[in-house]
């Protein structure tokens, strides 16, 4: 098993009652990466993350951290691994410091390798400014990113982070994805479940989509993105003959495009228009673009595109604004 992943997800399934929260999930993730996994809500995100960090019980299939069995050496996987849930799990009534002393402790770190930790762990995130301070007077960013410093106490080869920037600003989101960023660097790996698809973006070297509790796609970033094609969109300088354009698009695309204000655009199959040609067609029709361009769709659109229930979603959303 030398060069298998570190992380290894083997149809794995789970029933909680009538709901299948897992079906049969494949994941493989290479040391020293970020994986991004994404899905709707109920999709089974948490539930896998859950059973890769020992905390549930998979009803069949196996899962490996870094080779061992999580369900047969659950106390081998725990020493190799971090988790940061959806919800911060410090103390409000502790220091930022007390908060680290007391999680080294709990890892059966000696009293004096606990408070070195702590101090490493508050320098090298920025904390030590607040470090005396009581964590309930702290930003909800700050305790976020106290949270995500708790679960590197014992230096984890493998971090699982849940949703680790919910309902965070910009700036502590920013101060979140550069931590990750730094312990990717060290060679942690990151298994990271997110709504934020800008953040998977930025963030992950892969990407498992997962929906009704399996992986329905993976790759890069981009692969996922260039696999449904690429977006042409077109800007008239008269919206009024918006009908007209949306019907030489339609001939052009195969598809009518959605509207938004004076902006059509259509999903086009990789190569096969030129842009030239979409000029000339409209132009033949008496429309005018003030502009027109070839896009690669966003991770959003890749994500409407492959998921069920959010890509009938997206799909009632746009019919609302289609031109016919």
């Amino acid at each position: 098993m030398a060069n298998e992943p570190i992380v290894v997800a083997e149809a794995l399934r789970k029933r909680y009652g009538t709901t299948q929260a897992l079906d049969g999930l494949d994941l493989a993730i290479p040391a020293g990466t970020v994986c991004g996994v994404l899905g709707p809500n109920g999709a089974g995100k948490t539930t896998a993350v859950r059973i890769l960090a020992t905390l549930a019980d998979a009803d069949s299939g196996h899962a490996r951290i870094a080779g061992y069995d999580v369900a047969r050496h659950p106390d081998r996987v725990r020493a190799l691994i971090g988790l940061a849930g959806q919800h911060a799990a410090v103390d409000e009534k502790l220091t930022g410091r007390g908060n680290l002393r007391m999680f080294g402790r709990l890892y059966h770190l000696s009293r004096r390798e606990a408070r070195r930790r702590a101090d490493e762990l508050l320098e090298r995130f920025g904390l030590m400014d607040a470090a005396d301070r009581q964590v309930a007077g702290y930003s909800g960013g700050m305790r976020r990113r106290l949270d995500l410093v708790a679960s590197l106490i014992l230096r984890p080869e493998v971090l699982f982070l849940d949703e680790p920037t919910t309902g965070l600003d910009p700036r502590s989101r920013g101060e979140i994805w550069d931590a990750v960023r730094a312990l990717v660097a060290d060679g942690t790996t990151v298994l990271l479940t997110t709504q934020y698809l800008d953040e998977a973006d930025r963030l992950a070297d892969a990407i498992a989509v997962i929906d009704h509790g399996r992986v329905i796609a993976t790759g890069a970033p981009d692969e996922l993105k260039a696999s449904i094609g690429d977006r042409l969109d077109v800007v008239l300088d008269d919206p009024a003959l918006a009908g007209a354009a949306a019907d030489v698009l339609h001939t052009l695309a195969g598809a009518y495009p959605a509207l938004d204000g004076a902006r059509l655009s259509v999903p086009l199959p990789a190569g096969s228009v030129r842009l030239a040609d979409v000029v000339r067609e409209l132009d033949r029709a008496g429309v005018t673009a003030a502009d027109a361009r070839l896009r690669r769709p966003t991770l959003d659109e890749v994500f409407l595109r492959l998921t069920g229930e959010g890509a009938r979603e997206g799909a009632r959303e746009q019919e609302k604004e289609t031109v016919r």
